[in-house]
């Protein structure tokens, strides 16, 4: 059964994207943070230090889990060993939020490291929709689904990317993660506005949001290529998207993600005060 009340269970408050080297900082010195979220494939296992700390920090701080690995749009059934796995963590862990991608990651038996675009239609719709029912059923609560970074679009596409994201959060129940970073990436690469995609998107449903830090590059013909890769501070044009989202939806949880090239605290933790600073505005 799915568990209405677990939108409530995340504060609107600035979380960061759990790295052990952060471990004594967190516990010690967390200043504003509020939550803290952890990518469920790295938390599967039984036992060692990584999950004796997560036990730690579950005890501290709010935790989201985040997957990965699930591939929501594949086209293939969903992995049941993957999925009994995130359940035993979940069940052990109750997190207050689990999350995923708009993606796909699977072919046939294979894994693709990397999380891959879909054609919004009808037909992605029923097949989105249908592993979402599985997944929330099988957690026995509410998950949220993530807007991607785009780099094209798709010919077979018969509605927008908000559109598609309002149905299956309609047909499912589930609710959404709003990822600013992405919207600013997927905007500057497919040439629309990122304020009408916040416009039309279904704020209602936005459980979480994320922010992170993009690479810049140029496509063939020497125009901005934005690359999702949560590598660096987040840039002043996607803070400035962040308060018109903001100003619309009220205040959220909000996630400050540096998976690659992982600073020390200090930097991280500038961050989560600008953060903290743009929902306290609100």
């Amino acid at each position: 059964m799915r568990d209405a009340t677990h939108p409530h269970l995340l504060p609107p408050r600035v979380g960061v994207g759990y790295k052990a080297q952060h471990y004594k900082d967190i516990t010690q010195n967390p200043g504003p943070l509020g939550w803290l979220e952890v990518h469920a494939e790295n938390y599967m296992g039984d036992g060692g230090r990584p999950i004796a700390q997560l036990r730690h920090l579950a005890e501290q701080f709010p935790i989201s889990v985040h997957g990965v690995g699930l591939s929501i749009g594949g086209e293939g059934n969903l992995d049941p060993d993957h999925l009994a796995r995130l359940k035993h963590l979940v069940d052990w862990l109750n997190p207050a939020r689990f999350s995923e991608h708009l993606a796909w990651s699977t072919h046939d038996s294979h894994f693709l490291n990397d999380l891959l675009p879909l054609p919004y239609n009808t037909a992605t719709v029923a097949r989105v929709a249908s592993h979402i029912d599985q997944v929330q059923d099988t957690l026995g609560r509410q998950m949220l689904l993530e807007n991607p970074s785009s780099y094209l679009a798709f010919s077979e596409s018969e509605m927008d990317e908000t559109e598609f994201l309002a149905q299956i959060a309609k047909r499912t129940g589930c609710g959404l993660l709003l990822d600013v970073n992405n919207v600013f990436v997927s905007a500057t690469n497919l040439k629309t506005s990122p304020q009408a995609y916040i416009d039309a998107f279904p704020l209602h449903a936005v459980g979480e949001m994320h922010l992170g830090g993009h690479d810049e590059d140029e496509d063939e013909t020497g125009a901005p290529l934005l690359i999702d890769s949560h590598g660096k501070a987040v840039v002043d044009p996607v803070w400035a998207l962040l308060d018109y989202t903001l100003a619309k939806s009220g205040p959220k949880p909000l996630l400050i993600e540096w998976d690659n090239d992982v600073p020390d605290w200090d930097v991280l933790s500038a961050e989560i005060v600008r953060a903290d600073g743009a929902l306290a505005q609100v």
